[in-house]
């Protein structure tokens, strides 16, 4: 039985199915039981009795399943016995807080009178404190899985090196906005062929199986590159010591570095010596992107880069290539082809970016075989394959193949497994490269086989945590796939192994150690990503119409915008009030250009201090979460009022009831969003709803599509003519935008500025909604229901530090709800 089926065998043995609890949010006839029960002075019955008779006689007509019907999605049959219980601790929970809020009774029905109100709070809250006090039913996360990301950096950083491996994999499925969390994971036959797949892939790129290939350093210039060689329009200036000046941002115009093809994969060298042409004192931005540029090829973007006015610079980075891969140039922000052509090039007088030379060098390795081989196989030899076809293939030789087998899988398996792997748990390991061996398989290739066994094994691509407290290599994992989305490094490996990671003092150094390192910007980028639903950056395209300011360059600094504040707040423990509202952002020209601040040019992002009447400042007014909360063509305040209150508030707002038909705003521009909402919250079975999700809908009504600050409605149908810089839009001006509403409390508010005021009110609340997303995202599980009153305490001590990021992730680092299982 070879490594993969026995894991396939494991796993069916060991899957664990969660029993999922949903509570639903219509309780009125239960509150009203409620309340009339604890009017009643009858003493010879126990308060649990009463609940249950009270029920029994009012409220199982809409609330049994056996009874009656089953209203709300509330079956009181299933989780309403005289006294708590473990399984159902959860629902009580919920009913606790939706009693605390006074969301129910609902409007329309009598309210609790208070002493009763806090006799039954009291009643609930004692009987969740013995539940607690009960060993917990089954582990709060069940054996979770790698996701696809997590996959991928775990086998960067295993093998030392890169590979893309996550987009060849299944989709991962996603529960509460995160990808990594255990109920939402799945198993199947082709994933594991997928996984099978990645690791012959990934063996394939860390084996040495040639001799070293060549360094070469190589200086270019443009001249004979594609299209500036073979271009028909004028819109390339030569200069006598090589220099290419291009004036074009054309796509069709973009410079392949054409005369640069190499054979071999592995990591390159660039440096460009670049500056601006013309440019009247500002920085000309250009991208690169990465690839083989064929027409069916995958490139990538490298990055965007700023050539100063005037004065050369020399750029450099280094890129991973497959072979016959190369680079392309695109300036930014320039004339369209057709504008240069027909003046020409020679007598174009407007910007344009000049590029002097381009120097390649590489692949570069720093010793041979590189150290992706040598962490799996040592310093043993390795000798050229002598038969057919063989060609200058090397393989690893050993004169004692199964002890050094054995070295080898042993070494692998710790750091694979990510624990310490006694001899005896690699024997099925063994028994593979045995038999391998035995039909005549060369060392190399039967040790590979047994590798990639372990590559696809249980242990590898599950985090095992058992049950209760967890053990320090639990620890390690649990933190490093937090903080780095991958696997543990050396030093946790090492202070596993010693037995002192759990160790407060200890622990709280590493988790300053890992904030420090480059590596947490997996954190930041993942969880926010995920978090805020940024991955849905793409979802939709703006209409060409409508924006046609929207671009390439925007999406890609509406996000850095988002990941560097995120990185900002964590680095300088700030408060998470300045998620909300805050003085600052991480900007560049392009996102300045795009809110109406001056003063900022080229791509280059810094902490900016925002003016007063920017109406920018935290998350909500972010280009990028105004463009995911948004389609290509129109805004609509149910879904950005939906957002708030799930990502933000941590109250997401239940799904509509079947039947009613979702609000789509007119673009004609007949009528407005707050007119078709007007109507639609007239119903009752809408109202209760969207007297929470509208407002702050609403209130960021004042951002468009893609997050730029509006007065008006774009239209194409009923409209005044807009002109922009001389030149006429092809959009028209609609109504214009009313960003005014009340809280469901009453309180009003003119626009997204004294929302924001409003929602401060809400620090606590925000606080304990952003702990539970990160307990979510570090755990791999939900939190529960019954888990609020841990996730408060922790929220009570970060209070004094003004609720810091970084010491809401120190305090829940040092919880039970992270160190325990």
């Amino acid at each position: 039985m070879t490594a993969e089926k026995e894991f396939h065998k494991a796993h069916l043995q060991n899957k664990k199915h969660t029993l999922i609890f949903k509570a639903g949010f219509v309780f009125t006839l239960f509150f009203s039981c409620i309340s009339g029960l604890l009017a009643s002075e009858d003493s010879s019955q126990t308060r649990e009795t009463k609940v249950l008779e009270f029920l029994k006689t009012h409220c199982y007509e809409c609330h049994h399943s056996k009874t009656g019907k089953i209203k709300g999605k509330m079956d009181l049959a299933e989780f309403m016995p005289a006294k708590i219980e473990k399984k159902h601790e959860d629902q009580w929970s919920l009913i606790l807080k939706r009693i605390q809020s006074r969301e129910m009774p609902p409007k329309g029905k009598p309210a609790i009178p208070e002493q009763e109100r806090a006799e039954i709070l009291n009643w609930i809250r004692q009987n969740l404190v013995e539940s607690a006090k009960k060993p917990l039913l089954a582990n709060r996360v069940s054996m979770r899985r790698l996701n696809n990301l997590e996959y991928e950096n775990t086998i960067r950083d295993l093998l030392g090196v890169h590979v893309e491996l996550k987009d060849m994999l299944p989709q991962d499925n996603s529960l509460n906005g995160f990808d990594n969390i255990a109920e939402a994971q799945h198993t199947s036959l082709f994933l594991m062929d997928k996984y099978l797949e990645g690791a012959e892939k990934s063996f394939k790129v860390a084996i040495a199986n040639h001799p070293q290939p060549p360094n070469t350093k190589k200086r270019y210039t443009l001249k004979e590159s594609h299209p500036v060689r073979s271009t028909t329009e004028r819109v390339f200036r030569h200069l006598e010591d090589g220099t290419v000046i291009c004036f074009s941002s054309s796509p069709w115009q973009a410079v392949t570095l054409s005369s640069f093809y190499p054979a071999d994969r592995g990591k390159y060298r660039f440096r460009l010596s670049v500056s601006g042409f013309q440019s009247n004192e500002k920085p000309v931005v250009f991208r690169v992107d990465a690839g083989t540029m064929w027409m069916n090829g995958k490139n990538q973007l490298v990055s965007y880069f700023d050539a100063p006015p005037k004065t050369s610079t020399v750029i450099e980075f280094t890129q991973e290539l497959e072979p016959r891969g190369t680079i392309r140039i695109l300036p930014y922000g320039l004339a369209s082809a057709q504008t240069v052509h027909k003046i020409g090039a020679d007598e174009y007088q407007g910007p344009g970016l000049a590029i002097n030379w381009i120097e390649v060098e590489g692949p570069i390795n720093e010793a041979w075989p590189p150290n992706s081989h040598r962490s799996i196989f040592g310093d043993l030899p390795t000798k050229p394959i002598i038969g057919q076809n063989s060609g200058k293939r090397l393989e690893v030789h050993s004169e004692d193949k199964i002890a050094d087998a054995e070295k080898i899988l042993l070494k692998f398996a710790s750091k694979a497994f990510r624990r310490k792997v006694s001899p005896s748990e690699i024997q099925p390991y063994m028994d593979l490269v045995r038999s391998r061996l035995s039909e005549k398989y060369s060392f190399e290739q039967s040790v590979r086989v047994a590798l990639e066994g372990m590559l696809v094994s249980r242990d590898f691509l599950f985090l095992h945590e058992g049950n209760g407290k967890l053990d320090d290599f639990a620890i390690a994992s649990r933190l490093s796939y937090f903080l780095w989305s991958s696997m543990p490094d050396e030093e946790l490996f090492r202070l596993a192994e010693n037995g002192t990671l759990h160790e407060p003092k200890i622990l709280r150094g590493q988790v300053e150690r890992m904030l420090d390192s480059p590596r947490s910007r997996a954190f930041s980028r993942n969880f926010t990503a995920q978090w805020l639903n940024l991955r849905e950056i793409d979802a939709t395209i703006p209409s060409h119409i409508l924006y046609p300011e929207y671009d390439e360059m925007l999406k890609a600094s509406m996000l850095l915008e988002t990941y560097l504040f995120f990185e900002e707040i964590l680095k300088h423990d700030l408060g998470i009030q300045n998620f909300i509202a805050s003085d600052f952002s991480m900007l560049n020209g392009r996102l300045a250009r795009h809110y109406g601040i001056e003063g900022i040019d080229g791509w280059q992002f810094s902490k900016v201090t925002l003016p007063k009447n920017s109406h920018r400042g935290g998350l909500l007014t972010m280009a990028s979460v105004l463009k995911v909360t948004a389609n290509g063509t129109y805004t609509s305040p149910v879904l950005r009022g939906s957002w708030v209150l799930d990502k933000i508030l941590g109250t997401p707002p239940p799904r509509p009831p079947d039947g009613v038909a979702a609000v789509e705003p007119d673009i004609r521009g007949a009528t407005t969003i707050r007119d078709q909402l007007a109507k639609h919250r007239a119903t009752e079975s809408c109202s209760s709803c969207h007297v929470k999700i509208d407002p702050p809908g609403f209130a960021l009504e004042s951002f468009d599509v893609i997050g730029g600050w509006r007065e008006y409605y774009r239209t194409t149908g009923n409209g005044k003519p807009v002109m922009v810089e001389n030149r006429r839009m092809p959009y028209l001006q609609g109504k214009p935008v009313d960003p005014s509403d009340a809280m469901p409390d009453g309180k009003k508010f003119r626009d997204v500025d004294e929302f924001k005021h409003l929602l401060l009110l809400e620090k606590e609340q925000i606080a304990k909604s952003l702990a539970s997303k990160l307990i979510a995202y570090a755990t791999g599980a939900s939190v529960r229901e019954s888990e609020h009153a841990k996730i408060e305490s922790i929220i009570s001590r970060i209070q004094s530090s003004g609720y810091g990021l970084r010491s809401l992730i120190h305090e829940i680092v040092q919880s039970d709800l992270f160190l325990m299982n």
